[in-house]
């Protein structure tokens, strides 16, 4: 099944997702295609990245963020994904992606995303997003307020404290190599 025919089947499933709390997981099914596989007949790594979109898309019509964006012209904008392959997923195979905001600063949300398949983590990633609306930036605290929330972030997950230190590093390293 082409990745529009799924995209398309989320859009129509969006209105009827049920609201949940900001911090709730977002659940998806799907089934691993053979058009989804590499050569080595497993899911393509890049498809996982795609899949994740279908997350994030999932976990915004949860947290009742879709017609928030509409109204405000806001889009959610991926700035940085992580993505650690742990078993393959197969041919076929039924496997559950879950996601779920873990936490923000003055710039960015991060979330993370699973592939599993019989409670058992196939990839994880860690993402971080933004905003923007008319090509600038949203203040973070002004979705949850927009969401009728009073809430502070959360404390940042330790495996975020440590990718922001490691995209620092290699953005200053790109700065050096030009």
């Amino acid at each position: 099944m082409n990745l529009y025919l799924r995209f398309l089947k989320l859009l129509l499933l969006l209105p009827f997702v049920a609201r949940r709390d900001v911090f709730a997981e977002s659940r998806i099914a799907f089934r691993v295609w053979p058009l989804d596989c590499d050569l080595n007949l497993h899911m393509n790594n890049g498809r996982y990245l795609t899949f994740m979109d279908l997350g994030r898309l999932h976990l915004i019509a949860q947290n009742g963020m879709g017609r928030l964006l509409l109204k405000n012209r806001w889009a959610p904008v991926l700035s940085a994904a992580e993505i650690n392959y742990i078993r393959p997923l197969d041919p076929f195979q039924r496997f559950e992606l879950v996601t779920r905001l873990l936490t923000w600063d003055e710039k960015y949300f991060y979330i993370e995303q699973r592939f599993e398949r019989d409670d058992t983590v196939h990839a994880i990633a860690t993402v971080r997003g933004l905003f923007l609306k008319g090509g600038r930036r949203v203040p973070s605290a002004d979705i949850p307020r927009a969401l009728g929330l009073d809430l502070a972030p959360p404390e940042m997950p330790a495996v975020v404290s440590h990718w922001k230190e490691l995209t620092a590093l290699k953005k200053e390293q790109s700065a050096r190599l030009g």
